[in-house]
């Protein structure tokens, strides 16, 4: 079970600082890097796969410091956002040479099979000049995965993607993580990181705004009141018994939904009494959802506060 360990890292160029003092710990299973363009996403993965030194902290694997440390390339796969890639190679030479550069025992059969992993074999006689945005952001995951490594970090691995090709990606890192593998990806695209990972690390402006699962963060967010729809076969009387508690802040009525929508400023209590007063007064709870934990509405709080 393989763990990165981000302690306290910095970075900064001169007088910008691109990431300020985080911690995160980044363990088996697929992790999401959410934040928005220019938040730090891209400056903390080449900080974890070893290729920029912190300024300040430390990033370790298995407690092994990355920087400057040959050993843990080969348990690290990366796919950065830049191309950086030989445009005269052909798919299957790039490939191969990744292949040949981890010495590897059979570098040409590790081509063949990372390029099968990704459905590339069809291209891999053809030069990386003529390929696509999504073919050549699938043969960058084929040279990440040639070695088989135990973590794999992605820099916004969707970009250029056409529907097929990023659900065929969403499955593959989905079966990774599965496998106990330490998958993290970087996105701002919220939909992206909602369908995939279980769990998340948000940056905004270098800072570490929040982590784990977006609803727990969401229910962590006392500040700001939990919006519900509510739908009932008595909406008049179910609003008068909440509006009384304490416990909801402001009740209206949605006459293009039909529904109650509700303002909970104490989580815990509200999901209590909802039950208990439909029940006293006989009235039938039709639908209760909640209209403010979808990831968009947590990241929005975030970047906000």
């Amino acid at each position: 079970m393989t763990t990165l360990q981000i302690d306290h890292v910095s970075r900064w160029y001169g007088n910008v600082v691109a990431v300020n003092d985080i911690t995160m710990t980044i363990g088996p299973g697929v992790t999401g890097l959410l934040g928005p363009n220019g938040a730090g996403k891209s400056t903390l993965i080449h900080m974890m796969s070893g290729f920029l030194p912190p300024s300040s902290g430390t990033v370790t694997l298995d407690g092994a410091t990355v920087w400057r440390n040959q050993d843990v390339y080969r348990e690290i796969g990366l796919v950065p956002e830049r191309e950086g890639m030989y445009d005269y190679l052909t798919g299957g030479e790039f490939v191969l040479a990744n292949a040949e550069l981890h010495r590897l025992r059979d570098p040409r059969a590790a081509a063949r099979n990372a390029l099968a992993t990704v459905e590339m074999e069809h291209a891999a006689d053809r030069r990386i000049s003529t390929y696509s945005k999504g073919m050549r952001q699938r043969v960058k995951m084929a040279s990440a995965l040639v070695h088989d490594p135990s973590v794999l970090l992605l820099d916004e691995p969707f970009n250029g993607m056409d529907p097929r090709q990023r659900m065929q990606l969403m499955t593959l890192l989905r079966q990774m993580g599965d496998q106990g593998r330490t998958v993290l990806f970087s996105s701002h695209i919220l939909e992206e990181v909602e369908q995939l990972a279980s769990h998340i690390e948000v940056v905004v402006a270098g800072r570490h705004a929040a982590s784990g699962n977006f609803r727990k963060i969401r229910r962590l967010m006392t500040d700001r009141p939990h919006r519900y729809l509510v739908r009932s076969s008595d909406d008049r009387a179910l609003a008068a018994a909440l509006i009384a508690d304490g416990c909801t802040s402001g009740i209206a009525f949605d006459a293009d939904e039909r529904a109650l929508r509700i303002q909970a400023v104490d989580f815990t209590r509200f999901t209590e009494l909802l039950p208990r007063v439909a029940r006293q007064h006989g009235i039938r709870l039709q639908e209760v959802s909640p209209s403010d934990e979808s990831l968009e509405s947590v990241f929005s709080y975030l970047v906000a506060a």
